[in-house]
């Protein structure tokens, strides 16, 4: 049998081996790899289990991971000749499998409620739940919170933000959610100066988020927040340093997957703030949850409508759906206008038809390219984002030519291409080459040199002794004799020789994944067909929402549907209840 399937960069690999009986159906319908059947056929043979609806369950309960499900729930599995409760009690009675949450710790695989787990991803669900349900009310002087309150927030419209503080104040566990430019970096701030009020003094505060990138930001946002603070304030909150999630967690010396701070070896922080939570995959909320002391107040900040984390696990959408309490929403756009705020809505609300007459109005902050066919463009779709690269490429390099990192770096900003795949025609790598190729006959310079004046580079490893990480974004410039390559902000650009540098690659174009927590002031995204997996709400609401003053799709009709009428559905049982 040669099964095809399509991967998620898009391309269409072919795999040739041999499967029979009820896997068959869903290899040919390339829902199952041979990763995942091999898996399931490993555990078959060593746990004794010749069933193969019990070895199709574990097979679909490890794509479902690599998906990003935490589990598979066999009543959404489509299939003829296998009747559910059949399944059900097949499965219930194999030695692979640890049936209900009381089941035996040492099987591979659990079944709960219908649902099929590898059993460690359960176990990771149930330290998040525990941490969930047990965190209960935290003590508060309600005077000093109220004046905290009056202080840090007397605009009468930031009622939002003063329930946030109210409720980190108040409880132990606050999940502060809203679309980009709603001022969750401000209220974290604050919240903190709030906390060292009404909770303090003396707090200890850990700023934390899940990737390099992201902790620099917070960082640096927070920093410039407490500075717009009273003295009290800024000397009560004190020093903030933000790390990555895995940092804060430290590493043990004897073991490269376990961390050094767990649950026999609890973080010391009163308060942890964890920003870009949507990004957070479930194991590693368990493992951060699991070392947080009893009495630690966690603060979750992130919107729950962008990407979820590449790996297993919506952990922050989930919590906003199921919790009773603790979730506080802002929705006032500070960022970006009506305009863009209003396409964002649509998008995220799933209406297409309001989201598609809001790109076809004519409107200076939105522009919509709909190509003649759904698998093809032409030179004309793409005329206007040419010209766009081509003007973002002269700034870009006569500002590097000159020497001039702050406006190089200014250059940057003004705007970038995202795209959801990373290979093929619709993808990453030849939309970049398409894109460095039209600013070199723009500017007329060479395509061969090792570090060209003006390109834009991104950064895909971390490296803290240099102060780089993953996702970073710099431009060539020139410095005296040689060249550097700028970062940072425009106002306080930090050069760096190319030899210090960490792993680069040109960035002319990004994923949208890539470009997640990053802003330009504008934004072409170029749809793949609207067959393509990677369509989702998600993606279309996130690439939308990079954009400060416009928005560029380029795409059809059908695939503008397609995305906004496709949420991604992650399976998992924290949504239900317990």
């Amino acid at each position: 049998m040669t099964v095809s399937f399509v991967d998620d960069d898009g391309a269409a690999p072919t795999v040739p081996w041999r499967v029979t009986g009820q896997l068959a159906p869903f290899v040919s319908a390339g829902v199952l790899e041979a990763a995942d059947v091999h898996v399931a056929r490993r555990l078959g043979a060593i746990g004794g289990e010749p069933d193969e609806r019990v070895l199709l369950a574990a097979a679909l309960a490890v794509s479902a991971v690599r998906g990003g499900s935490v589990c598979v729930v066999l009543a959404d599995v489509e299939q003829d000749a296998l009747p559910l409760d059949a399944w059900h009690a097949a499965l219930r009675r194999s030695p692979l499998v640890a049936d209900g949450p009381d089941g035996p710790p040492d099987r591979p695989l659990r079944w709960v409620d219908g649902r099929v787990y590898l059993d460690r991803y359960w176990r990771d669900e149930q330290t998040v739940r525990r941490a969930i349900s047990d965190a209960g009310p935290a003590t508060a002087d309600l005077a000093a919170l109220a004046a905290a309150e009056a202080r840090l927030f007397p605009d009468p419209a930031d009622d939002a933000q003063r329930a946030a503080l109210q409720t980190a104040a108040t409880s132990r566990l606050t999940v502060l959610t809203g679309g980009p430019g709603t001022g969750k970096t401000t209220t974290v701030a604050r919240l903190v100066a709030a906390l060292q009020s009404a909770a303090g003094p003396g707090l200890r505060v850990a700023l934390a988020a899940p990737t390099g990138k992201a902790a620099a930001r917070l960082q640096e946002s927070v920093h410039a927040e407490v500075q717009r603070l009273t003295a009290a304030d800024r000397a009560a909150v004190g020093t903030l340093d933000a790390m990555t999630i895995h940092r804060l967690l430290g590493r043990r010396r004897d073991s490269t997957t376990r961390f050094a701070h767990d649950q026999l070896h609890r973080l010391p922080h009163d308060v942890v703030v964890v920003d870009e939570s949507s990004m957070v995959s479930l194991p590693l909320m368990a493992r951060l949850t699991d070392a947080l002391r009893p009495t630690a107040r966690l603060v979750l900040v992130g919107d729950p409508d962008q990407l979820a984390s590449v790996e297993a696990g919506a952990v922050l959408g989930d919590l906003v759906a199921a919790l009773p309490r603790g979730v506080v929403r802002l929705t006032r756009a500070h960022r970006y206008g009506a305009e863009l705020a209003s396409l964002a809505e649509a998008i995220r609300a799933g209406d297409a038809d309001a989201t598609l007459d809001l790109l076809r109005s004519a409107d200076p902050h939105r522009e919509w390219v709909s190509p003649a066919s759904d698998d093809r463009l032409t030179s004309s779709d793409v005329a206007a984002l040419r010209s766009e690269i081509e003007t973002t490429g002269l700034a870009l390099t006569g500002a590097a030519r000159a020497g001039n990192a702050p406006d190089a770096l200014r250059a940057l900003g003004v705007h970038r291409l995202l795209l959801a795949h990373r290979e093929g025609p619709f993808g990453v790598a030849h939309w970049a080459a398409t894109a460095e190729s039209w600013v070199a006959a723009a500017t007329g310079g060479p395509t061969t040199d090792a570090w060209p004046l003006g390109r834009p580079l991104l950064v895909t490893e971390n490296n803290r002794a240099i102060g780089l990480f993953n996702g970073d974004t710099g431009v060539v410039v020139a410095d005296g004799p040689g060249v550097a390559v700028a970062f940072g902000d425009p106002d306080d650009p930090r050069l760096v020789r190319p030899y210090q540098l960490p792993t680069v690659q040109p960035v002319h174009a990004m994923t949208v994944h890539r470009g997640q927590g990053s802003q330009f002031a504008r934004v072409t995204l170029l749809l793949p067909p609207s067959s393509s997996p990677l369509l989702t709400r998600e993606l279309l609401y996130t690439a939308v929402t990079r954009a400060r003053e416009h928005v560029r799709v380029i795409g059809t009709e059908a695939a503008i549907r397609a995305a906004v009428e496709r949420p991604v559905r992650r399976a998992s049982g924290l949504r239900e209840p317990r």
